[in-house]
């Protein structure tokens, strides 16, 4: 089309046509990827380094430049949305609302980072107005943003160039995979699973510590997701493959249990439901089933969920149903159970990237290398500053009335600048700060001060130019700036991961509550299973789970506490440290499938879905309620042992004390034992004792015991449990400090064989079993059973041993990590 410019003032047969000629085309490809490029880099895909896209970062960023620290008071969120729109994000308020809502939710986020007060939405309805709900930022987003005035990052100019804002947040958090992401581009998307901060900073410590570990070495840190809203992840191959090539996919299995939810009637309690799946959409997904007969034997569904109790879903099951199978059905037919499709792609140097997760961890590791690196580079240079002026002053200072009577003399401060320079040889900048000097600075103890800043100074700058000139003197301050984020900010896992679906079946809250037998499960041989992570199941068949070649059987990312012979049918006791038995069925277990390998206990169903325990009270054992089995023994923190007498087991009760226990004690260990076993105490003291279990006698559930091992004053026995004569047992220490809380120190462990110690008779002190180190003052973990031993992490994750030692009382070798259990 040929355009024509008119004017006044010149006739228009002067203007000449000219028209272009182009190829629509090659015009439409370039424009295609012009826009395609700017929704891939402003707005839809995040940076792999912090995790944010545009939007986000430049909401933290604002945030933390308007002050709105969490100990700030809340400000309207309608104004955040303003300052963010009018300085740095040219979009619409809905989509930047919409944002930092999103940052705000903590069924959404892992690790929310902005506070927010007021309705800030649910899984089944949107937030309140800007207008109505104020916010802040949280503690996390303050470790995103830490360090943007030390120069750790680039800035670009804004929209329209009148202001500066970060290329990419500091980013101490890993916010791509804690919280994930989701985003849809042109011709690509991302969606991306959150998982546990603690893991995922323990993967990346290992990664700055063996920059050659490989994906099987970081997923023994990171097994999986680990979802806001908890449930189950059933099926871990979808998993690795999404940790191997960034894409794959796994299923979300909502928490449940069964319920008498009547006197007379069962009912499927959800406590915890698939990821972005809401109680709402649930409720008319059973509707439909009912009305279309796809679901059979519910009678009715009630949403009870309150602030209090938190989520409550209740699913009604008609008289005469199995809710085992309605159950299945709902996993078939309703959101109980959902795919999650995993898409790793974000921006990796402007480019977006398909990541698995080594990929992932290493441009995070690498950015806060950098960052650590500049920031260090930065405080570097401002204490040679510092330096450089406080060592002027103290020029001055020595010679202050030469100084003052220079400065009086002097015609202007510009003279007396110059002057200042060619008596006392000082610089500009020393000059300077000399004639801003104030008065009250010249007595005698701010010259002490001075001197002290100066000797500071010095060794802060020496400490920084050792950083800066050794990589791997870096790379341990960024390692151990990890393990303050993630002692900070870290959380316990919340998701269940499951193998196979076979190891997600529904189970009793509490044995009162127990779902009736299926009439098609025979009553065959099995295994009742205790996980060191607090899991219980069962196994699918007879076969011993200790029966291996190489002598130990070990789960993925689990060890076995204790394991029971028992029938399917039949029932399993298990012992906790307020000296009480709970009677749990075994139907109640999930059966776990066989293998040939070892059960993997990840399968198993927690503690808290099948007992009811007591604030403070613990899961020390399992043992059997069958007429035929072993005397329980049982051992204190202060000293005493019991053994049960056999079949002392009330046959209607579910739950009965096994032991009278004193004022401040409480059971440590059970175990069946006969009269030729061996029972072990070992106390806080390194103190290890053995004898013959014949030498207790066999009391009444209402007997107190009798002493096992005298302890010296302030001590306790930190481990009891029993030894079969002639068995290939191994004894394991673990050496730490008293004063360091539970779970946060390494400490030294060592491994000896159990037949180097002596036995010695009952209530004497026994032999020692470890060597204290300097700094060492007490055992913080001890196990002695059947070899070889394996130990894990509070997240299941199997830590190294040393190799066996065969000094009896030697000392131990530091561990890589906290060991949780040993099994």
């Amino acid at each position: 089309m040929a355009r024509r410019n008119a004017s006044t003032d010149v006739p228009p047969e002067d203007f000449t046509e000219h028209i272009i000629d182009i190829d629509v085309g090659a015009e439409m490809q370039g424009s295609f990827l012009e826009y395609a490029y700017s929704v891939i880099y402003s707005r839809a895909l995040p940076d792999a380094r912090d995790g944010m896209k545009p939007v986000h970062r430049r909401i933290l960023f604002q945030m933390s430049e308007m002050g709105l620290r969490p100990d700030r008071p809340y400000v309207k969120s309608a104004r955040v949305v303003g300052d963010v729109m009018g300085k740095l994000h040219p979009h619409g308020d809905t989509a930047i609302y919409d944002a930092m809502v999103r940052l705000a939710q903590p069924f959404t986020q892992r690790l929310p980072l902005v506070d927010g007060h007021g309705n800030f939405g649910s899984l089944d309805d949107g937030p309140a107005a800007p207008r109505y709900t104020e916010a802040r930022q949280s503690p996390a987003a303050l470790a995103m943003t830490a360090g943007l005035d030390e120069d750790v990052v680039n800035f670009v100019p804004n929209y329209d160039n009148k202001l500066q804002q970060p290329e990419v947040l500091p980013a101490a958090i890993p916010n791509l995979l804690v919280n994930g992401t989701t985003g849809i581009a042109v011709g690509m998307a991302t969606n991306m699973a959150p998982h546990n901060l603690v893991e995922v900073i323990a993967a990346a410590r290992h990664l700055v510590a063996h920059p050659d570990a490989g994906l099987d070495d970081l997923m023994r840190f990171i097994p999986g997701p680990d979802l806001p809203t908890g449930g189950k992840i059933v099926g871990l191959d979808g998993v690795r493959d999404a940790y191997r090539t960034g894409r794959g996919a796994f299923r979300t299995r909502a928490t449940t249990r069964i319920e008498n939810v009547t006197a007379r009637r069962q009912g499927i309690v959800v406590t915890e439901l698939p990821y972005m799946v809401g109680p709402e959409k649930v409720i008319e997904k059973i509707k439909e089933g009912v009305q279309s007969k796809k679901l059979s034997g519910i009678s009715g569904a009630m949403d009870l969920t309150d602030r209090t109790h938190g989520l409550r879903l209740v699913i009604e099951i008609k008289t005469g149903f199995n809710p085992e199978a309605v159950l299945e059905q709902l996993y078939r037919h309703t959101p109980l159970e959902e795919s999650f499709s995993i898409n790793n792609v974000a921006l990796v140097d402007g480019q977006p990237r398909t990541l698995g997760l080594r990929e992932l961890l290493v441009v995070w590791v690498e950015h806060r290398i950098d960052v650590i690196r500049r920031r260090s580079r930065f405080r570097l240079g401002k204490r040679l500053d510092r330096l450089h002026l406080v060592e002027g002053l103290l020029i001055a200072i020595l010679d202050i009335d030469e100084v003052i009577q220079l400065i009086r003399t002097s015609d202007d401060a510009d003279a007396a600048r110059a002057r200042l320079r060619t008596v006392f040889d000082l610089s500009d900048a020393q000059a300077e700060y000399i004639l801003e000097l104030r008065l009250r600075r010249l007595t005698k103890f701010q010259r002490i001060e001075l001197e002290k800043e100066k000797e500071q100074l010095r060794a802060e700058i020496a400490e920084l130019q050792a950083i800066l000139a050794d990589d791997a003197r870096l790379r341990k301050v960024v390692s151990d700036d990890m393990a303050d984020v993630a002692a900070t900010f870290g959380t316990p896992r919340r998701t269940i991961l499951l193998e196979s679906a076979g190891g997600a079946t529904v189970t009793g809250a509490t044995p009162s509550a127990r779902a009736a037998a299926p009439l098609e499960i025979a009553d065959t041989p099995c295994w009742a299973l205790l996980s060191a992570t607090g899991l219980l199941a069962r196994t699918s068949g007879e076969d011993s789970p200790f029966r291996t070649e190489a002598g130990g059987r070990r789960s993925r990312h689990d060890v076995l506490r204790g394991a029971i012979a028992t029938t399917a049918r039949g029932d399993v006791g298990v012992v906790t440290s307020r000296g009480r038995i709970v009677r749990v069925p075994v139907l109640d277990l999930p059966s776990l499938p066989p293998t040939d390998g070892a059960p993997t206990l990840s399968g198993g169903v927690p503690l808290a879905e099948v007992v009811a325990l007591d604030r403070g009270e613990q899961v020390v054992g399992l043992t059997s309620l069958a007429p035929d089995a072993p005397t329980l023994a049982v051992g204190t923190a202060q000293g005493t042992v019991k053994r049960v007498a056999a079949g002392d087991v009330p046959p209607a009760k579910e739950t009965w004390e096994v032991i009278a226990l004193k004022d401040g004690d409480e059971v440590v260990g059970a175990a069946g034992v006969t009269d030729d076993d061996e029972l072990v105490l070992v106390s806080s003291d390194a103190s290890l004792l053995h004898f013959a279990a014949s030498a207790v006698r066999p009391q009444g559930r209402a007997a107190g015991g009798m002493a096992g091992i005298k302890l010296a004053d302030g001590q306790r026995v930190v481990f009891f449990g029993a030894v079969l004569p002639g068995a290939d047992a191994a004894v394991v220490t673990v050496a730490g400090t008293a004063a360091a809380l539970p779970g946060t120190q390494a400490g030294t462990a060592k491994t000896t064989p159990f037949e180097l110690y002596p036995g010695k008779g009952r209530a004497t002190g026994g032999v020692r079993a470890h060597r204290f180190l300097k700094g060492e003052d007490t055992l913080i973990l001890a196990w002695v059973g059947q070899a070889p031993p394996h130990a894990t992490g509070s997240g299941g994750q199997p830590i190294d041993l040393p190799a066996p030692d065969q000094r009896r009382d030697g000392s131990g070798v530091p561990l890589p990590a906290p060991v949780h259990a040993v099994g």
